[in-house]
């Protein structure tokens, strides 16, 4: 299945501001770290189904990583 939700995980700050706006709360704080030294945010892939392309993680994130398909 193609991703609804894609996040550019090295960029996330984790702000966590899209786990919050999210309807169906299914994004999360990784546990891993990226480049910069956060937790970005994900979407698990058993997830994705789940996701209703509304785009508010989206439009709340202050960094622009994220990117929703419909």
């Amino acid at each position: 299945m193609e991703k609804r939700v894609r996040f550019h995980e090295k960029y996330c700050k984790s702000c966590a501001l899209c786990v919050a706006v999210c309807p169906r709360k299914i994004i999360t704080i990784s546990d891993r770290l990226n480049d910069l030294g956060y937790h970005p945010a994900t979407v698990s892939d058993e997830d994705q189904a789940k996701c209703t392309s509304c785009a508010l993680c989206a439009r709340m994130c202050p960094d622009a990583v994220i990117e929703v398909y419909r």
